[in-house]
């Protein structure tokens, strides 16, 4: 296939954009734009409360991307009153909002609570579906089935942080779970029928730029309907910032034009089946340990990265294979 031709034409995802773009998704599935409203249900993680470990993930703080309005003394409603608010004043007017249960394991109750919660989102007014982010030690049947069966009459998508695909770095950021594990949950979800999420960090102490790419393989070999890319930023009053301080040549952080330069071979080898919904984390500055990304924004390294996709006139997939064969031959 000449390499010139037309990438409109190459893949399904329906649109002129050089990657399988979440925005553009719901566009094309929905006809707007829905909006995510983030909620902080009280929930922890079971490497938090000793089931499966202490302390937590060694970069987590979870207050570093909680919006402010998020809080779990706040009811469920009052939370999406206050956050639909504060994103009308930020965006346009979107057609609708889907409730994002973010901060920590957010399937790690009893289905009674969760079934409680869940409900009180889907019955406020404007709110279309429910995005769950939660851990994949966090999920069984039970749940799926209930998912399965919300899922019949909303939107419903479960995101599992997954982190990384070896399991020596899983170890050493205290995830408390296994890369196998994480990839049961994503099959068992994606088995039931519903959408399926899954985030990674890239540049997490002990991996090599070798190893990051070569995961490219393996995730786009998971039944994924979405994923969440975020180069490691170092927060504030996490472990790792302490281990950073102490030990920094165990760290290789991305400068913005490496990061750029690696994510495009990343996304070439990327399954362009795969929605892709985040190229990078943001965290506010006043949470990092150090701004080597001179305060860059996301929309603005989005930007950067699809005008960098069209210079090399490149694409999500383009370099994709499935066992032996390229699709593109």
């Amino acid at each position: 296939m000449n390499i010139n031709s037309d990438i409109s034409s190459i893949y399904s995802w329906g649109h002129s954009r050089r990657f399988n773009a979440y925005s553009n998704y719901f566009r094309k599935v929905y006809g707007s734009r829905l909006q995510k409203v983030s909620i902080d249900a009280g929930f922890t993680c079971p490497n938090r409360d000793g089931t499966s470990g202490t302390g937590g993930c060694t970069y987590c703080n979870n207050d570093a991307f909680n919006p402010s309005y998020c809080n779990p003394s706040k009811s469920i409603s009052k939370q999406l009153s206050e956050g639909m608010d504060f994103l009308r004043k930020r965006y346009r007017e979107p057609a609708s909002y889907l409730a994002y249960f973010q901060a920590y394991s957010n399937t790690y109750a009893s289905l009674k609570r969760l079934r409680s919660l869940y409900e009180e989102a889907l019955s406020y007014p404007g709110i279309t579906g429910l995005i769950i982010g939660t851990r994949p030690d966090c999920i069984d049947n039970e749940k799926l089935n209930y998912f399965r069966d919300l899922s019949e009459k909303h939107f419903v998508a479960i995101e599992f942080g997954v982190e990384s695909c070896y399991d020596k770095t899983l170890k050493r950021i205290n995830r408390g779970h296994s890369y196998s594990q994480a990839a049961d949950a994503i099959k068992m979800t994606a088995d039931k029928g519903i959408k399926t999420g899954a985030h990674f960090i890239f540049g997490l102490p002990g991996e090599s730029r070798e190893e990051m790419l070569a995961e490219t393989e393996i995730i786009s070999e998971l039944p994924l309907h979405t994923v969440k890319f975020h180069q490691l930023q170092i927060i504030k009053g996490t472990i790792m910032e302490k281990e950073f301080l102490e030990n920094p040549q165990d760290f290789n952080l991305f400068t913005f034009d490496d990061y750029v330069d690696f994510f495009i071979l990343f996304l070439e080898k990327l399954n362009p089946q795969i929605v892709v919904e985040r190229f990078t984390g943001e965290a506010p500055p006043g949470f990092l340990l150090e701004h080597k990304w001179n305060k860059k924004r996301t929309d603005e390294i989005v930007r950067i990265i699809e005008r960098k996709l069209e210079e090399l006139n490149t694409w999500q997939g383009r370099l994709y294979k499935t066992k032996d064969k390229n699709v593109n031959d």
